[in-house]
């Protein structure tokens, strides 16, 4: 499959993606029109792949240093930046982010960006008389999906935040910010209208657009977030039910390309390329120029832990050791790409649904999911016998399960409000305040509706 078709397609969507932030002015009249693009399915099949590139290069869940697979990790415990003040994670490391910040920046205009661009192949799609119920229905339900995704992203690291539903510049300009309640009613309902409308089956068998199970992949993680508990438990089963498409692989095929664990992944760049998070992460001597795994996070594994052997790679250097994520196992180009950058998989299911169970009481349920993740690590039952204990248990198992992947540790922190209890033990610049990156002061002065300022900054 060539890359998404955007290369040949890529001037006739310009016009959904050329702005930076939901607060510029109209496009010019000379870009081509949302009715030329949505007047066949090929071009707008290729203006929802273009979202996918944006997404995978650039805003949070971009692979790269920028993205938050690294930059969470070093906001929390799971990380630790190396070199002088040019090092980017830098400011990240140390908690000393300002509202000032430019990857801060570019989180909100890029998530935001994306945003847009959904919202204008929604329209189009509306407005479409050329292109069929079932290829319209399928590209909606994509669109959907990325709008609830990034306004997901956007939610978590900023708190209450404008939710954007049109292209109108006017209107967004001036929109202000909504309560996180409000912000979840909107994604949980864009996704249920997401689900009802993609399709069961995968168009490729590289999982790299998203069908029906995406949608109740990311509901699952919403509903979690939202402490709807049953409605999280449900989508997560819906996952793992489905035996035939989705299953817990061995751990060294867990990250490869066709892994059966896979719900969905950001094809990368070209033939031959594999992820930006393993040209990242993996480094061959010490000192490690960028980053490296928290000696924290390395001492908290059992060394019966299989994870650890296959997952994590020691590097050492005159008598020093450094550790490296080593999930993704390719750090350069190959004859044929072996692993893509994935963003959702079945194991974070399996612990969605243990969390949700023992926060409603099903504690046997709940050890029974816990256990399935940590067999495969080659370790013993769960000794957790109370609510508590569990729901300890889940942070703990979540935290070696799912290490630099797009900001999970800090995220759960966040939700089972240990922030402060966890991360001013190994952080000396860690504040109360650091719960919420700051909203970005040239959007503010913008949009004085986005104000008042996160606490802090």
């Amino acid at each position: 499959m060539k890359l998404f078709k955007t290369i040949s397609i890529y001037s006739i969507v310009l016009m959904l993606t050329g702005c930076d932030s939901f607060v510029e002015v109209d496009l010019p009249k000379s870009q081509l029109t949302n009715d030329a693009v949505f007047d066949s399915y090929s071009t707008a099949d290729a203006a929802v792949a273009d979202i996918y590139v944006k997404i995978r290069d650039n805003g949070p869940l971009n692979g790269s240093y920028t993205g938050i697979s690294n930059q969470l990790g070093n906001y929390a415990d799971e990380l630790t930046a190396y070199g002088g003040p040019s090092n980017p994670s830098i400011p990240f490391y140390n908690n000393t982010l300002l509202a000032s910040s430019g990857n801060v920046l570019q989180y909100w205009n890029t998530s935001y960006n994306q945003i847009y661009a959904a919202n204008a192949v929604i329209e189009g799609l509306q407005a479409s008389k050329n292109i069929s119920e079932e290829n319209k229905e399928r590209l909606l339900g994509e669109a959907l999906f990325i709008r609830a995704l990034s306004h997901f992203y956007l939610v978590k690291l900023f708190g209450g935040i404008p939710y954007i539903r049109s292209t109108d510049y006017r209107q967004n300009s001036t929109a202000s910010r909504m309560s996180v309640e409000e912000v979840y009613k909107n994604i949980i309902a864009d996704l249920e209208k997401a689900v009802l409308i993609l399709p069961e089956n995968y168009s490729s068998i590289q999982r790299i657009r998203p069908n029906k199970y995406c949608g109740r992949a990311l509901l699952a993680r919403i509903y979690l977030e939202n402490q709807s508990y049953e409605q999280a438990a449900n989508e997560a089963s819906s996952i793992i039910n489905n035996t035939t498409v989705y299953s817990l692989a061995v751990l060294n095929d867990v990250f490869l390309l066709n892994s059966r664990e896979t719900i969905w992944q950001l094809q990368s760049t070209a033939a031959g390329q594999n992820t930006p998070e393993g040209t990242l992460f993996i480094f061959e001597q010490g000192p490690p120029a960028f980053t490296a795994l928290s000696s924290q996070l390395v001492d908290s594994f059992s060394d019966q832990d299989l994870r650890k052997i296959n997952w994590i790679k020691k590097v050492q250097n005159s008598g020093q050791s450094w550790f490296h994520a080593y999930k993704y196992k390719e750090r350069n180009s190959t004859a044929v790409s072996k692993e893509y950058s994935i963003v959702l998989r079945t194991a974070e299911q399996y612990l969605i649904r243990a969390e949700a169970r023992a926060r409603t009481g099903d504690l046997i349920g709940a050890k029974e999911d816990l256990n399935k993740i940590r067999t495969r690590a080659g370790l013993g039952g769960t000794t957790a016998q109370s609510q508590d204990e569990i729901l300890s248990a889940v942070l703990q198992e979540r935290r070696w399960e799912l290490f630099t992947e797009s900001g999970h540790r800090f995220f759960d922190l966040q939700r089972f409000k240990r922030l402060d209890a966890v991360l001013s033990l190994v952080k000396p610049g860690w504040d109360a305040n650091d719960q919420l990156f700051p909203i970005p002061q040239n959007e503010m002065s913008a949009n004085p509706k986005l104000r008042p300022q996160n606490p802090g900054y």
